[in-house]
């Protein structure tokens, strides 16, 4: 039985143990990006009180305004409640914990304001998936557009467009995103805009590559005969037969733009503060990096985990694609 592309590549990404504990490590991040709210709040999961259930960590209500649900806690002031194993939001601070090391009430230790930095690298982790991938597939797009014209047209369009990639590559990437973000208001929309705008260079010279290989089989040369409109030539029958080497390309992206905005925030210019980042929490150890050693340790080693696992993962698929384009 013919077995389809996508099954052909899962089987092969299969046999790769490492890539698959790091496909394994991806999903574990992306849970804990969604459940923040569950894992790390000040607010109950579940609570039931006068015979009402709500659900204060996770919808909002307009009666909770200005509660104070750590009294509620320590009081006991609740009929049934359900709290997350960290009781404490990413913003909450307490000055008498400030700089504390790792204990049982903060597992990661207090920052310089006295926040939990467990929960603030829950939250951050919302913002580095989510710069990583916007940022991703705005340059994806921006490359796949870019590259599927001059790949399709050739000539002068060809030359054109490659001019300009080449133009772009002259500029170091993380100077000219510092630039784009200096200008920009800041926000965590302008990281990821300033990285999706210097980064699609790279898809574009894969897919244009891969349009002039496909251009001229045919597949093309049928659809062309047959009448079809270019923009249908390039998007139904070119462009997905084109992308795999864009998928394993992205989950490098994914990576990359983690590392990038972890070093923003460390200098400054990425998501203003008090949103949580990785990069954020390590800035700090720099004024403190003789004793407070978790703000160097705990962001870092998830900086590291996180782009690890993201790099095995596409060297995994890149594997797996290859091995497939063998038979």
């Amino acid at each position: 039985m013919k077995q389809s592309f996508s099954r052909l590549v899962w089987r092969q990404f299969k046999q790769r143990r490492m890539s698959v504990a790091a496909l394994g490590v991806v999903i574990l991040l992306f849970a804990i990006a969604l459940l923040a709210s569950a894992l790390a709040n000040d607010r109950p999961i579940a609570l039931k009180r006068e015979g009402r259930w709500t659900f204060p960590a996770l919808v909002y209500y307009p009666e909770y305004v200005g509660t104070d649900f750590t009294e509620m806690r320590e009081a006991k002031d609740y009929g049934w409640a359900l709290f997350p194993p960290i009781p404490y939001r990413p913003t909450q601070t307490d000055l008498d914990l400030i700089l504390e090391g790792p204990s049982a009430a903060h597992w990661l230790g207090t920052d310089s304001t006295g926040r939990d930095v467990l929960a603030r690298m829950i939250y951050g982790s919302r913002i580095s998936l989510t710069v990583g991938f916007v940022a991703v597939g705005i340059y994806v797009l921006i490359g796949i557009l870019v590259g599927a014209i001059a790949g399709y047209f050739g000539g002068v369009i060809d030359m054109l467009f490659q001019r300009v990639v080449e133009i772009f590559m002259c500029f170091p990437t993380l100077i000219l995103i510092i630039a784009v973000v200096a200008i920009l208001p800041p926000s965590i929309y302008t990281v990821m805009i300033a990285i999706g705008l210097t980064g699609w260079t790279g898809v574009a010279r894969l897919v244009r590559g891969e349009f002039l290989k496909l251009r001229s089989q045919e597949f093309v040369v049928a659809a062309e005969a047959l009448g079809l409109s270019t923009p249908r030539v390039i998007f139904r029958h070119i462009l997905p037969n084109a992308l795999a080497p864009v998928f394993v390309s992205a989950t490098f992206g994914v990576a990359g733009a983690i590392l990038l905005e972890s070093a923003l925030s460390f200098l400054g210019f990425g998501v203003p503060p008090p949103t949580p980042s990785w990069g954020e929490i390590l800035s700090q150890s720099r004024d403190y990096v003789d004793f407070a050693w978790w703000l160097t340790l705990f962001p870092g080693l998830a900086i590291f985990v996180t782009i690890t696992a993201y790099n095995l993962v596409g060297e995994g698929l890149r594997e797996a694609i290859d091995a497939r384009l063998k038979f």
